[in-house]
């Protein structure tokens, strides 16, 4: 049975208080810089964190006059501190609270995606050992190739999101910036050594260089790397849709006691859950497109990247932890069907070892144009007859002059074609 998502610990990152208990976090660390700097004494600093809170309700309401969310916040917390408020924000900007706070909203949201795609990598490194030997038809243009194993494609995915998992860290990195450097990052008002506090304080590298805002091409990054993941787990539930047509059915999703398939027919086992997989990519891979909008503001900023921050950040993290926790179950439960696998590799009649042929037919000296020409007509009387490939070439007199029996027995051989899957696994991680 697939577990619901629960949502709670990454979507609580978005919530307005865990935005407005940053800010306050930010905004105290300042203060505690300032008097380092002497410019806070140290009862007033008492006074400032022992009495600084915000009223969620009041700051929603000073907002719907003032209109800026910032000023409302200030204005709720000098409401409960008093006169020592006078140094809270003291030679700040906006920006210096809501990007550096959105930072670490990143942060935290990258750190849990992280674990997420940990618990993925171990399923599908272990449903992989699983079926490390376990044969089927592999496909390219959604036609009958060569034989591969069903362990060999959850490898190939195992290793597809052990890249993921390195690029998720750069991301996190890349984003693990704060800035304090004041209106247009000029430190006019306030010294660098009042950011190299508040940074260090919140586990954040100070960003080099800033203008008012933290530069956006950062944030491009990590939701372009989310939006990556996002294709994978498409590229993922994709196949296994694939795999569960009628005409195929070699593996499927779980389909949990009780659960129905229509409203009309009560035969139906449709592939839902990995149909939505498919369609929540996509948004993910939009907002990766908004992100890289961002990156060209007007001068030293503007605030047209705000609006769409403020959507995309928590749609793209909260739906790439969404997805990798369905995903990770679909793979933990997928139902699969080796029986199926058997019969339709030999669908087509021995079609798959068409190459071996050519290769064996050209190493005992025969011309590369005229094996493959020989080999294709075989082929394609197998394929327009429904006769299997052997027997024709059994019977093929133009073959036999360079193969005997055996040897073409053991063309047909569909072990001969998996005799590198160990040697894979071990490049990949998975002895």
């Amino acid at each position: 049975m697939i577990p619901r998502y629960s949502m709670p610990e990454l979507s609580s990152i978005w919530t307005d208080e865990a935005r407005f208990d940053l800010w306050l976090k930010i905004e105290l660390l300042v203060c505690e810089a300032w008097a380092k700097e002497g410019k806070i004494s140290k009862q007033d600093l008492h006074t400032i964190q022992s009495k600084a809170k915000y009223n969620t309700e009041q700051i929603a309401q000073i907002e719907n006059e003032v209109k800026h969310d910032v000023i409302a916040f200030l204005t709720s917390v000098a409401e409960h501190v008093g006169p020592a408020s006078r140094y809270i924000h003291r030679g700040m900007t906006s920006s210096d609270l809501i990007d550096t706070a959105f930072s670490c909203q990143l942060v935290q949201a990258g750190k849990i995606i992280k674990k997420d795609i940990e618990d993925l990598i171990k399923v599908l490194g272990e449903r992989a050992k699983e079926f490390k030997n376990t044969p089927m038809m592999g496909r390219s243009h959604g036609i009958h190739a060569e034989p591969i194993t069903f362990g060999l494609k959850l490898a190939l995915w195992f290793d597809e999101f052990i890249r993921h998992l390195s690029r998720l860290e750069k991301a996190i990195d890349e984003i693990s910036v704060g800035k304090i450097s004041g209106a247009v990052g000029t430190f006019a008002h306030l010294p660098c050594k009042i950011e190299s506090y508040v940074c260090k304080k919140l586990e954040l590298k100070v960003a080099p260089v800033s203008n008012q805002i933290i530069q956006r091409d950062r944030h491009a990054y990590y939701f372009s790397v989310l939006a990556g993941i996002a294709s994978s787990i498409e590229k993922i539930a994709l196949e296994i849709r694939h795999l569960q047509r009628t005409e195929v059915f070699e593996a499927a999703e779980p389909f949990s006691k009780g659960q129905k398939g229509s409203s009309a027919m009560p035969h139906k086992r449709n592939p839902i859950l990995c149909e939505n997989l498919c369609g929540l990519a996509r948004i993910v891979r939009a907002n990766a497109q908004a992100g890289f909008e961002n990156i060209a503001l007007w001068h030293e900023r503007d605030i047209s990247h705000s609006s769409v921050e403020r959507v995309i950040a928590p749609d793209s993290t909260i739906l790439t932890d969404f997805m990798l926790a369905r995903i990770t179950s679909v793979i933990k439960g997928l139902d699969v069907f080796p029986e199926n696998m058997k019969k339709n590799l030999e669908l087509t009649k021995g079609l798959y070892a068409s190459q071996d042929l050519l290769l064996k037919l050209t190493d005992a000296g025969m011309l590369r144009e005229d094996a493959y020409r020989i080999v294709q007509n075989a082929a394609m009387i197998a394929w327009k007859d429904k006769e299997s490939l052997k027997k024709i070439v059994l019977e093929d007199s133009n073959i036999s002059k360079f193969l005997d029996k055996n040897q073409i027995e053991e063309i047909f051989n569909i072990d001969s074609h998996l005799v590198r899957i160990e040697e894979i696994f071990k490049r990949v991680g998975l002895d």
